[in-house]
């Protein structure tokens, strides 16, 4: 085998492994994804995250069936980071029919998620305007209920049309020291800034 057909069967077997490790999304839009439903609900889990005792209070019964336009894992200590370690940005209705339509700038950090667009025609064209995009797409922090709900949710990847059902929740977290942490759910699609992200206390989830 001459040295340049070697390069070129190893160049083919790198693109090969990468495309496998890195897939394209599978729906860059979909269409029919109505809006999510929650019903006031109550209950409570308690948990122990290390020097802390956790308590989950339900807020509200929470159903989505959505796109996933945006992942971030987090892998530090804190206790955000250690009960949901994986944050979702999702997008339904009018946004993710037209997310192919609309070049849309998806973007996550610091437990927030940005979108911004190139070209605001787009918007227009697609018949959106802003507010419809903060009204149909929202950042999700995932408290998975078990290891199985952790093992699906660390499976969840841009482009999947993701189904999620649990809680919308509030927590306190509490050390021996009396020293507190405190996390609260968004109740409402139509929010946005600091606190208008929900968190989700996640029994259940399904991915295509």
């Amino acid at each position: 085998m001459s040295k340049k057909i070697f390069w070129l069967v190893i160049v083919a077997v790198l693109a090969v492994a990468f495309y496998m490790g890195n897939p394209p999304p599978k729906h860059k839009s979909a269409a029919g994804l109505p809006d999510p439903t929650q019903i006031p609900a109550t209950g409570e889990v308690n948990m122990k995250l290390e020097e802390y005792d956790v308590n989950i209070k339900y807020k509200a019964s929470y159903k989505i069936k959505a796109l996933a336009v945006s992942t971030k894992n987090y892998s530090g200590t804190s206790i955000p980071d250690l009960l949901a370690k994986k944050d979702v940005a999702l997008a339904w209705g009018s946004v993710a029919e037209n997310n192919e339509k609309v070049d849309f700038n998806w973007s996550q950090d610091g437990r927030w998620y940005k979108w911004m667009v190139t070209d605001g025609s787009q918007l227009s064209a697609a018949g959106l305007s802003e507010s419809d995009v903060n009204r149909h797409s929202a950042n999700n922090h995932l408290i998975p209920a078990d290891g199985e709900i952790k093992k699906e949710i660390s499976k969840i990847r841009k482009g999947d049309i993701v189904e999620i059902t649990g809680y919308l929740v509030s927590l306190k977290a509490t050390n021996p020291e009396g020293e507190t942490y405190d996390w609260n759910s968004s109740l409402t699609r139509t929010d946005t800034g600091n606190g208008a992200c929900e968190l989700i206390y996640v029994t259940g989830v399904t991915r295509e």
